[in-house]
């Protein structure tokens, strides 16, 4: 017999009797009489021979009423369910939600079919007669309710409903396949090409009839197993990528309800489906590059341009900061444009190019705006791609661009492509109405608006006397509205050259052959520039020096002019700098002391002079005259 407390579900006639169950009799003799007359015994499934010494019968506890059954639980102890009847309980429950909904119904007929036959047996039917009126009821046959039985037999009453399903199979039941067999049709499956499985499976079937591997089950066989086995994730991911892995992964939901206008901004381009035509004559695709506020929605700035570039990008972030103020952090993509040493140069997150100390501090880091890059493509950390798509069609379908639309995939060609392109100036003031529509379209559903427009909610934010913005002082504009650089000034006069021209001021001498930092506005060369050391300090601003012909004597004048200007301004400090003249620092080095005498120093060996007197020296030009003179000498001392 089962041993108390560990689960136990087959009791004696004796342990029935001790539960001292009102349904039951008191007796282990009464427990036989009634075994017998409600044929327990004839039920192979819940009534066996006890194993060990003495023999007798055990009854399953389903043969008892349920007032009975939980009376002998607690008078045995038997309530703990062993772990493998957790386990396969939950086996047959997974099986059974699987079902579809007429399988589910067929299982709850077949249990009510089981009821029957047990009321109708404590009622005091024999098993033989209650199966037959049971049948008849249900219109099945006996021999079905008999299969019914066999299922439940060793199943807990509790989960008599999913042992029912009809076809239930274990999954360790699955067909059998050779090791070698199964490992190749998977690994052939499993690949980026994505083959068809039945490909795959003659593929393997034939390598394998050459090999002798077997067994080797049916096609529809292996294909439920690696159904079974292989998780559709893992499947995806092998077939289809990463990215559409991704997707089966719930996206994050991020609220933004907690902030506040211009707490925090993102920014992106988009390059919008429609053909344009430039000033100049050409045609192309302008992009959008826009800053929206998580908290609202609205877009707070937007320029057009034929690229994304840095340029535009610092154009479009000054343009916010001038209107709104200065956010407190910004969500980029790590493209070129925004990633550039101009616009985040400084930021320790920081992924693309090469990040140097020596780099210019670029304007978001020098306003001070927490930087945060974020991947490509991704509409979770970045709302404005969402709003991009729809805003792209209201621009790109709108009827001022018709015949100008080019579709937003290749594949997705209007008609008339190419039929016409859209005037710049035409689309500019077509894109400005367009976004400020989508700034003020009522009925928003986000959190944050609840029907109001992103304008009405952001300008809302804004009223509230907790929204603190910080606002640019009249040294921070210069900061947008030039562009950063860090060029060496030249040896010598520290002359700047950028983009071909020259840009000097006196300031710049002090440093001559260092980097600096320049600020300047692109579309604006011809303008002073600002000069800053590499901390942003500012050091001068600089004006073009502009290049003058060969024989331009007015430039010329001028430039002399300057120059004389400039050698007098230096003049004039240098004899600010001075504290003594010239005289009074001669007469302290001893300009007034009396010069030395000179005393004659005869040579320690003399040479005596022999011979007459020397004849006065003749003038260079008796040259003749003189050496005849001194070859009579010679001849006369001789």
């Amino acid at each position: 017999m089962g041993q108390p407390g560990v689960g136990r579900e087959w009791f004696s006639a004796a342990e029935i009797a001790a539960a001292k169950s009102p349904e039951l009799p008191a007796s282990e003799r009464g427990v036989n009489k009634l075994a017998d007359a409600r044929g327990w015994r004839a039920d192979p499934a819940r009534a066996r021979r006890a194993a060990g010494r003495g023999g007798g019968w055990e009854y399953h506890l389903s043969l008892l009423p349920p007032a009975a059954q939980a009376r002998l639980v607690l008078a045995t102890g038997s309530y703990a369910e062993p772990p493998e009847r957790s386990a396969a309980s939950k086996a047959l429950w997974a099986r059974f939600e699987a079902l579809p909904q007429g399988q589910k119904d067929e299982c709850r007929r077949r249990l009510d079919a089981l009821d029957r036959v047990e009321t109708l047996k404590q009622a005091g039917r024999t098993a033989t007669a209650a199966i037959a009126i049971a049948a008849a009821e249900f219109g099945v046959s006996p021999r079905s309710l008999f299969n019914w039985q066999e299922l439940v037999a060793g199943v807990a009453r509790a989960d008599w409903l999913a042992a029912l399903a009809p076809g239930y199979r274990a999954t360790a039941e699955r067909a059998e396949c050779h090791a070698k067999a199964w490992d190749i049709l998977t690994a052939d499956w499993l690949r980026a090409e994505r083959p068809a499985f039945s490909a795959c499976y003659r593929r393997m079937r034939k390598l394998a009839s050459k090999n002798g591997w077997l067994p080797i089950p049916s096609e529809r066989a292996l294909r439920r197993r690696l159904e079974a086995e292989v998780p559709r994730a893992v499947a995806t991911l092998a077939r289809e990528g990463r990215d559409k892995a991704k997707t089966l992964f719930p996206a994050q939901r991020r609220m933004r309800a907690h902030l506040h206008a211009l707490q925090a901004v993102n920014m992106d381009g988009h390059r919008l489906d429609v053909f344009v035509r430039t000033g100049d004559g050409r045609v192309t695709r302008l992009h959008l590059i826009a800053l929206q506020d998580l908290y609202s929605g609205m877009f707070v700035a937007w320029r057009l341009a034929e690229t994304e570039n840095k340029e535009t990008v610092r154009l479009v972030i000054g343009d916010m900061v001038e209107r709104h103020g200065i956010p407190e952090a910004i969500y980029l993509d790590n493209g070129r444009a925004f990633a550039s040493k101009w616009i985040s140069g400084g930021a320790p997150t920081r992924y693309r190019f090469k990040v140097r100390d020596e780099d210019p501090r670029g304007l978001l880091t020098a306003l001070g705006v927490d930087i945060r890059f974020t991947l490509p493509y991704s509409g979770q950390s970045k709302p404005i791609e969402r709003a991009f798509r729809d805003l792209a069609e209201e621009i790109a379908k709108h009827p001022i661009c018709a015949g100008a639309y080019t579709g937003n995939r290749p594949e997705a060609k209007p008609e008339n492509y190419g039929a016409r392109a859209i005037d710049e100036a035409t689309f500019r003031a077509h894109v400005a109405r367009e976004i400020d529509a989508h700034n003020r379209r009522s009925g928003r559903k986000a959190a944050a608006c609840a029907g109001r427009s992103f304008l009405e909610t952001f300008e809302a934010s804004l009223a509230e006397p907790s929204t603190l913005i910080r606002w640019p002082s009249a040294a921070q504009k210069a900061l947008w509205l030039s562009a950063a650089e860090r060029i060496r000034a030249k040896r010598g006069s520290g002359e700047i050259e950028l983009f071909g021209n020259r840009y000097w001021a006196a300031e710049l001498n002090a440093y001559a052959g260092q980097h600096v930092t320049v600020r300047f506005d692109p579309d604006r060369l011809q303008q002073p520039i600002g000069v800053y050391t590499a901390d942003d300090r500012l050091i001068c601003e600089a004006a073009c020096v502009a290049a003058v012909g060969f024989d331009d004597a007015a430039a010329a004048r001028e430039t002399a002019r300057d120059r004389g200007a400039y050698l007098k301004s230096l003049r004039e400090h240098e004899r600010l700098r001075e504290k003594l003249s010239a005289d009074e620092l001669a007469r302290l080095y001893g300009a007034d002391e009396p010069a030395p005498q000179a005393k004659p120093m005869p040579p320690k060996v003399k040479r005596l002079a022999v011979g007459g007197t020397t004849p006065a020296p003749a003038p260079i030009e008796d040259f003749e005259g003189m050496f005849a003179r001194g070859l009579r000498v010679v001849v006369d001392n001789d």
